[in-house]
């Protein structure tokens, strides 16, 4: 014998069916369930009280017909029995009805559940009990007929309910996944973006409460970030004049240790207003890339001869420097052509035989930029060695220091908030600028740490 499931465990089960539904599916079912109650219960009512009719009639029937038979019997002695199945003492006369009758009451017995469906009605006639029965199969008949005529209307109406229901869900489903779709773009930074231009004026339902707090949102957030968007770029172009003039007095100063300090913090001011002034033009989509088809691995050397990184272009493919390798080691090549190897030519395709020369779509000056920036971070951050490698249209810089930071993987880069205790290790502007950047020339850059220590940046290039 199979267990009857705990109501608890019964609505558990139920709750996770549902779960994996949709919005329109679960408001289908809904509206098919109860409206599938609601015809079971009309339904029930409906058969009750017709059946309630029927055995009221057919009670009626019996009485009367007894009342003509008892008369009948009191002027001839007889019983006539041709057409009410009347008798004396009849031999299937129900047992509570003999009961009755014995006991000087006149009664009626309705059975309708039985193979043979009657009416009986029964009274003492001295010490013998009359009775009639009439038989109920056409009746019984009819309200079978009713009852199919009801389940067959009630699947009818539940499922154009389910249809209806499916309808106005679909249209309302439609309808926030349409928010859903215009509060994603906002986060990706359109803050143009609105819900109200796509929904029907005039509409004054909890949907276009929604939309509109959502559009009213939008346009807060969007004034305030055009408004802080400004006030950088403001800031960062009016320090650039008198930065330009410090410089260049700091340029006058005599030579000596105080002077060499100033000029440090001078190039340090000017290289955050720059950068201030990049991530200001970055946030108002004012950035246009010069998109051309270009050789990976020739770009990239030239990157880094002009970046002074002291390191070696590797090729994992090729069986070069992976960067989850743990024995992967840094290749000191200065840019002199000192403590290692000379600086390949980048027009030389004999010079490294594992090159492959993947052409990629994008743009030197920024890729440039995003490179820089992230061996720069290495740098400044980790520990080395440095190390750089193309694999594909894939660019992957690493370091071996203690890695990013757990909330920096979790929530991306910061500005102005570099993971470090100790002040003057930088703005916290690289990563943002090196994401930025590589967002407008349909880049990806993605951050994590090595398996064996690390931080581990790897830049991913739209292919030619």
């Amino acid at each position: 014998m199979t267990p009857t499931p705990h109501p608890r465990r019964l609505l558990s089960r139920i709750r996770d069916l549902t779960r994996g539904l949709s919005l329109r599916w679960k408001i289908a079912a809904l509206l098919a369930i109860g409206c599938s109650l609601v015809a079971v219960t009309i339904a029930l009512l409906i058969h009750q009280s017709r059946t309630a009719q029927v055995a009221s009639t057919a009670r009626e029937s019996a009485t009367a017909q007894l009342i003509r038979v008892r008369q009948l019997y009191e002027l001839t002695g007889q019983v006539d029995r041709a057409d009410t199945e009347a008798a004396i003492d009849h031999p299937e006369l129900p047992e509570p009805l003999r009961k009755s009758a014995r006991d000087g009451r006149r009664s009626t017995f309705l059975d309708l559940d039985g193979p043979h469906p009657a009416v009986w009605a029964a009274r003492p006639v001295g010490d013998r009990v009359l009775s009639v029965r009439q038989p109920l199969d056409a009746q019984r008949n009819e309200l079978h007929e009713l009852d199919s005529q009801l389940v067959a209307w009630g699947t009818v109406v539940v499922g154009l309910a389910a249809l209806g229901g499916a309808g106005l869900a679909s249209r309302l489903s439609r309808e926030l996944r349409t928010a859903a779709a215009t509060a994603r773009r906002i986060s990706r930074g359109e803050l143009d973006a609105r819900i109200g231009q796509s929904a029907p004026a005039g509409r004054q339902d909890e949907v276009a409460e929604l939309a509109c707090a959502v559009d009213t949102m939008a346009a807060s957030l969007q004034g305030r970030l055009e408004a802080e968007q400004r006030f950088t770029a403001d800031v960062a172009h009016e320090l650039r004049t008198p930065l330009t003039g410090l410089h260049t007095a700091a340029e006058l100063l005599p030579p000596s240790r105080p002077t060499e300090l100033v000029r440090d913090r001078v190039a340090a001011l000017r290289v955050l207003t720059e950068d201030l002034l990049e991530v200001a033009r970055l946030d108002a989509n004012a950035e246009q890339p010069h998109l051309e088809v270009l050789p990976l691995d020739a770009t990239l050397e030239g990157i880094l001869q002009r970046c002074g990184a002291a390191v070696e272009l590797a090729y994992p493919a090729r069986g070069g420097y992976d960067p989850e390798d743990t024995e992967a080691r840094e290749t000191t090549t200065g840019p002199d052509g000192t403590d290692g190897p000379a600086d390949p030519d980048p027009t030389d395709r004999t010079a490294d035989p594992d090159r492959t020369d993947t052409l990629v779509r994008t743009d030197a000056r920024r890729l440039e930029r995003i490179v820089a920036n992230l061996i720069a971070n290495a740098r400044r951050h980790g520990s080395g060695p440095v190390e750089v490698a193309v694999d594909g249209t894939s660019v992957s810089v690493r370091d071996h220091g203690p890695g990013f930071p757990e909330r920096l993987l979790r929530d991306g880069p910061q500005r102005f908030v570099t993971g470090v205790q100790e002040r003057g290790q930088g703005t916290g502007l690289g990563l943002t600028i090196a994401m930025g950047q590589a967002q407008v020339i349909g880049a990806r850059v993605a951050l994590r740490n090595a398996a064996d220590g690390g931080a581990l940046a790897v830049v991913t290039l739209p292919a030619a």
